[in-house]
């Protein structure tokens, strides 16, 4: 099959490696458990609401190539452009990488795709399901120390970087961080976390790249922006973007169970224009198919507001809405000068937090033939 012969936009879609079988995941779960078996015990939690969601394809092991292959074909073919891995590295060494590794990397289609880290550096929680009322047990820390960061990126250069299809941005590697807070604490402060990718650079340099392009992830809780001016400076960022629409439009209490798609789409487009003149850098726009993470909360209890994954439900997130909402980031990239025209979308396979491209057996290929409709080839 020939490569797609994509529009000039680079269509970034969020990929969450936890549906194959993993060695940690098999001594905090069970043997050889997935989030499979979450997504499949989910219930309705109010009228009206459709849970469980089931995948057209059935439970699939994404670390396998001929499983990867055709998702490599799907979403090419329907004017994905890349894949942006959530990507682990706990206690020393890599987590939940075999999807990469050993299935797209393995897969003998996977240059109609590029690829790119996004470096998901929170504290792993046991999310398997979530309690209501009291925090998740952390199984491991996001704090790497200063030498389990050095093996870090010696990894990341030496296993990923140095693929041909491996997503660039004038030349430089994009790698994003997901939760720059966590980063900096991390390393003791700023001036650590500077230090830190100082270095990550340097070696990245030597590797014979011009750059290194850090990307963070941008939120904004009770109104206030997670990176500020001065932390963008001296770390260096080459660009922000978002993971979710959760992140820009967290509904209230009072709105609880659900609340409209289309307002988080409206609150999400307005972010777009403020992020963009605030920082004089780079931002990408985000858009998500959905919201939904009660598959995560414990089934037996009362649905009720309180902490992730205890929120409210995007209800309305139809395909023509998601369709709505890609039409209105095609309109934002095509008044920005920034180029590439890169936007991410959440997710390819966020099954259990309720936005996912792949075909389910309620809708199909529609949300990926909406995105094959505004970005697709000409």
């Amino acid at each position: 099959m020939s490569k797609n012969l994509h529009s000039p936009y680079e269509v970034a879609v969020y990929y969450f490696p936890q549906y194959h079988p993993n060695a940690r995941n098999s001594a905090w779960h069970g043997q050889g458990w997935t989030e499979w078996e979450i997504s499949k015990a989910a219930s309705p939690r109010y009228p009206g609401h459709h849970q469980p969601i089931t995948s057209a394809w059935g439970d699939f092991n994404e670390a396998d190539p001929e499983w990867a292959a055709r998702e490599i074909d799907l979403a090419a073919d329907h004017g994905i452009t890349t894949f942006l891995y959530d990507w682990y590295w706990y206690d020393g060494k890599p987590f939940l990488e075999e999807a990469l590794e050993q299935g797209f990397l393995a897969a003998p289609n996977n240059s109609r795709l590029k690829f790119a880290l996004m470096w998901a550096n929170h504290h792993w929680l046991n999310l398997y399901p979530a309690p209501w009322g009291e925090p998740p047990a952390t199984l491991t820390s996001g704090w790497p120390s200063q030498e389990s960061f050095e093996r870090m990126t010696s990894y990341v250069i030496e296993h990923y970087f140095s693929h041909p299809n491996y997503l660039t941005i004038d030349g430089e590697p994009y790698f994003s961080i997901f939760d720059l807070d966590t980063f900096i604490e991390g390393f003791g402060g700023l001036d650590g976390a500077q230090t830190a990718l100082e270095h990550f650079r340097a070696k990245t340099i030597a590797a014979g790249f011009p750059g290194l392009h850090v990307n963070a992830i941008a939120t904004r809780t009770s109104g206030v922006l997670n990176i500020t001016l001065a932390t963008l400076g001296q770390l260096r960022l080459s660009s922000l973007t978002a993971y979710s629409w959760y992140h820009f439009y967290v509904p209230t209490n009072e709105e609880f169970p659900c609340v409209d798609y289309k307002q988080a789409a409206a609150s999400n487009a307005t972010a777009w224009e403020e992020l963009a003149d605030h920082y004089p850098i780079p931002y990408y726009p985000n858009v998500s198919m959905g919201w939904d993470p009660s598959p995560r909360t414990q089934q037996d209890l009362d649905y009720q507001p309180g902490e992730y994954p205890w929120t409210a439900i995007y209800e309305g997130n139809t395909p023509e809405a998601f369709k709505k909402a890609l039409q209105d980031v095609k309109d934002f990239l095509d008044h920005l000068e920034t180029r590439p025209e890169l936007f991410t979308i959440n997710a390819w396979n966020e099954w259990t937090e309720g936005s996912y491209l792949l075909p389910d057996a309620r809708h199909g290929t529609t949300y990926l033939e909406a995105v094959k409709e505004v970005f697709g080839a000409d």
